[in-house]
C-alpha cells in the first residue's frame, strides 16, 4: 500500500471511526447514567409516597395519590428503558472498542509485535483495524439480540 492511500485511509476512516466510537460511548454513558439515576431515585421516592398517601377513600385521588401514580409509572418505563435501550453495554462496547483502534495506532507507531516482522505495515495495519470493526459489528448485534 502506498503512503497517500494509507495516510488517507488513517485521516478519513480510522480517525473518523475513533471519533464516532468515542462520541458513541460518551452519549451511551450520559443516557445510561441518566436513566440509572432516574430509576434509583423514583425506587426510593415511591415506597415514601405510598405510605404518605392517604388511605380513605374520600382522599384517594389527592394530589399524592396522583403523585405516586405518575412516580409508579416513570419507574417502571425507566427500568424497561435500561433494559430495552442496552446504553450500558453498547457504552462499553464503544469504548473498548475505541481503546482497540487506538492501541493498534501504538503498535503500529512503535513497530510492535506483528508490525515489526511485516514487510508491508500498513497493509497490515488496514487488515487488522477493519478486523476490529468488524469484530464490533458482531459485538453490537450480539448485544441487541441478547434477551431482555
Amino acid at each position: 500500500m502506498d503512503k497517500n492511500t494509507f495516510e488517507q485511509y488513517v485521516k478519513e476512516r480510522y480517525e473518523g471511526q475513533i471519533r464516532w466510537f468515542q462520541a458513541k460511548a460518551a452519549a451511551n454513558k450520559r443516557w445510561y447514567q441518566i436513566f440509572q439515576w432516574t430509576v434509583i431515585v423514583l425506587a426510593s421516592i415511591v415506597p415514601v409516597l405510598v405510605t404518605a398517601a392517604p388511605s380513605s377513600l374520600e382522599n384517594k385521588y389527592s394530589m399524592i395519590w396522583w403523585i405516586t401514580v405518575v412516580s409508579s409509572v416513570l419507574l417502571a418505563v425507566g427500568t424497561a428503558g435500561v433494559k430495552t435501550f442496552k446504553f450500558q453495554e453498547n457504552w462499553i462496547t464503544y469504548r473498548a472498542t475505541s481503546e482497540r483502534l487506538v492501541q493498534e495506532k501504538f503498535y503500529y507507531d512503535g513497530g510492535v509485535g506483528e508490525y515489526g516482522e511485516a514487510d508491508d505495515r500498513e497493509s497490515l495495519f488496514v487488515k487488522r483495524v477493519e478486523s476490529l470493526l468488524s469484530g464490533e459489528s458482531s459485538q453490537w448485534v450480539s448485544n441487541q439480540n441478547s434477551q431482555v
